[in-house]
């Protein structure tokens, strides 16, 4: 079964989301768009997931939560969960881990947090945008290790990417699906780096807008449309 997805967007958590990107809207607009499964991953947090789990549910949207995180190398990977509750332990061994910062709403933007009827509940303090102290190596097994599944971020960007900020895919990183933006960009990556040959390549919005969330052009292959069978083809990746 082929399904349209966008597995990369950010709330109005992330200081870089627009002030529109709260939870119920981006629900509605993926809703108007008529995506089959998508992630709300914004930066270090899945704290804004709650609502807008609540918000897909009214919508017979397919979500899934989950987080952009940044490494200690300030490598962006995205991290997908099966449940809300993993999801949550997941942000909570995270922002353990974030190196605190105090947010400046006037330079980074606000960082909100909002409850299911879409109403701002309380106001994150501390710089989300920030490196944690999490590296690259072993994330994939950390994030397996709360049923999670982890994808290397828009790998052909030139900042906060693996390939840019590495210079190269490390040995056995375990992942079998990789991110990149602009898929015209695709042939010079697979001849740079081979490993990625071995991967399913999807290509996500990372929208900050709403304007921006992707329409349904893109489709992954799933055994089923459920939350499981997401994560399980992007597990998988090209080894089907």
């Amino acid at each position: 079964m082929e399904i349209s997805y966008d597995l990369h967007m950010h709330s109005c958590l992330s200081p870089c989301g627009d002030n529109d990107m709260t939870p119920m809207n981006i629900a509605g607009m993926c809703a108007l768009k008529e995506l089959d499964v998508v992630a709300l991953t914004d930066h270090n947090s899945c704290r804004n997931c709650p609502p807008f789990l609540d918000a897909a549910a009214e919508y017979g949207l397919l979500a899934i939560p989950g987080m952009e995180l940044t490494t200690a190398e300030e490598v962006h990977a995205v991290c997908l969960f099966r449940t809300l509750e993993a999801a949550l332990d997941f942000d909570s061994y995270v922002y353990e881990r974030l190196i605190k910062f105090p947010n400046n709403e006037k330079v980074f933007g606000n960082q909100y947090y909002y409850d299911s009827n879409d109403r701002i509940r309380a106001t994150e303090p501390y710089l989300l945008i920030n490196a944690t102290e999490i590296p690259f190596e072993g994330l994939y097994g950390l994030v397996r290790s709360y049923d999670g599944v982890m994808f290397p971020a828009h790998l052909d960007k030139t900042t906060t990417s693996l390939i840019s900020n590495l210079g190269f895919i490390p040995p056995d990183p375990g992942f079998r699906t990789a991110e990149v933006k602009d898929l015209k960009k695709l042939h010079g990556l697979l001849e740079a780096h081979p490993y990625l040959n071995e991967c399913m390549i999807i290509s996500d919005s990372d929208a900050h807008y709403l304007e921006h969330i992707h329409e349904p052009e893109l489709s992954i292959r799933v055994v089923e449309k459920t939350v499981d069978g997401v994560i399980d083809a992007l597990i998988r990746g090209n080894d089907r």
